[in-house]
């Protein structure tokens, strides 16, 4: 009875959860790594909003980042005791602060990043998914609990925290470094920041996550005389394109627990300083993103990436100027070695499949995924971490949205965590 009125609850939230997704969505959140301020201004809104809220406490935490808007990433910690108070057991729903940038603005059709549109059932702008919806769900299933005066069974910690799409350096892994005293072996972690569309799918697993640059230098030429130079751009191209065929064909081992079932090797980004047709750059670096399964070790990925780098030099070598050209370095740009997945038969999945199967009627199944999320620094302490949501998965995208009904079924699910 008492879970059935706070679902009643939750549904006449509605109009307020939109609107609180709406007013979060106008500032843009974006890591300095971009070029932007953070996610101070944004933090600052979710205080205002919650402060008049009965939560127990509400505690902030600045990581410092001189490039941040006031120097710092804020994160904040927002405590609704459970019926035995701080003895109670505890449920963490962990959500982030920071989106991506808009990208393409002349790809953004239905609205511009940060002007957000309700329209169809769903919310529109950067952020709206990812990861707003989940955000603001995390919120009202607390709030409805709140406004009924109901002591969940267990403390709810809404933590919403900053850095999480630039490697949470300034983030959760700070304050795991910094204030291990906020954590608990048995504590329960919900990550509402991946799932599926029907949100049946429960995340106990990730990748190992590996993305390193190639920087190839050579000699800058006109194009019509290349002998007298080195074209990077040609040595980084052959590197690259032999690099991706090595590492699919040595790590080709598959696990029907992720999706896709097969470690990722993809080259994303290029760049070299060539503004014409006709020069042959000397510069050229390639940018590669990489989904490891747990079996294979990132070192081992690397000394092949270096030694593999070393051979494709050795093609190329030639005496410029007194100098040995090429010369190619690997720079590792992030890396997250895959801690051991969340056990299926844990208590936060066994509940919260508990809670799919009495709210929607529907069996959720347990899988990994190539993405990363807060969920891997958990599990690297030994606390079990899931990762779930209802999601259109329409996050990074141009025309992001959030579906309403979603955000509303999600709260709902998130509250049910709490009471059973």
């Amino acid at each position: 009875m008492e879970l059935e009125s706070v679902l009643r609850e939750v549904e006449g939230l509605r109009d307020e959860i939109v609107e609180t997704l709406v007013e979060l969505i106008k500032i843009p959140a974006i890591s300095p790594d971009y070029g932007y301020e953070g996610e101070y201004d944004k933090a600052q809104k979710l205080l205002e909003r919650i402060r008049d809220w009965p939560f127990d406490r509400v505690e902030v935490y600045n990581t410092p980042d001189e490039r941040a808007k006031n120097g710092v990433r804020p994160s904040i910690l927002a405590y609704y005791y459970g019926e035995k108070g701080e003895e109670s057991e505890r449920l963490w729903i962990l959500t982030h602060l920071d989106v991506v940038p808009p990208g393409d603005l002349s790809k953004w059709t239905v609205t511009e990043p940060f002007k957000p549109l309700v329209k169809d059932g769903k919310v529109y702008g950067r952020g709206a998914e990812d990861n707003g919806q989940s955000l603001v769900a995390s919120l009202y299933a607390v709030k409805a609990l709140m406004n009924l005066g109901i002591r969940p069974k267990r403390t709810v910690i809404l933590a919403f925290v900053s850095d999480e799409e630039t490697g949470s350096h300034y983030g959760v892994e700070w304050l795991i470094k910094n204030h291990p005293e906020l954590f608990r072996k048995d504590d329960l972690v919900l990550v509402p920041d991946g799932g599926n569309e029907d949100g049946t799918f429960i995340e106990v697993a990730e990748k190992s996550i590996l993305w390193f640059k190639l920087n190839v230098r050579g000699k800058q030429v006109h194009a019509s005389m290349p002998e007298k130079g080195l074209n990077a751009h040609r040595v980084a191209l052959d590197l690259a394109y032999h690099l991706d065929r090595f590492l699919h064909e040595k790590y080709f081992k598959r696990d029907e627990l992720f999706e896709p079932a097969e470690s990722t090797f993809e080259p994303t980004m290029v760049k070299n300083p060539a503004d014409s047709p006709n020069i042959a750059p000397g510069e050229h670096e390639v940018v590669f993103d990489c989904r490891v399964l747990p079996d294979y070790s990132l070192d081992e990925i690397l000394k092949d990436v270096k030694t593999f780098s070393e051979e494709v030099r050795g093609a190329y070598l030639k005496e410029i100027d007194g100098k040995i050209l090429p010369k190619i370095e690997v720079e590792v740009l992030q890396r997250l070695d895959s801690p051991a997945p969340t056990d299926p038969n844990s208590e936060i999945v066994r509940l919260l499949k508990e809670a799919i199967k009495k709210l929607r009627g529907k069996e959720a199944k347990v899988g990994g995924i190539g993405g990363g999320t807060f969920a891997a620094f958990f599990r690297k302490l030994g606390i079990p971490a899931v990762v779930w949501a209802t999601l259109d998965e329409t996050a990074h995208q141009p025309n992001e949205y959030a579906r309403i009904d979603n955000m509303v079924e999600d709260a709902k699910v998130m509250a049910a965590l709490s009471l059973l």
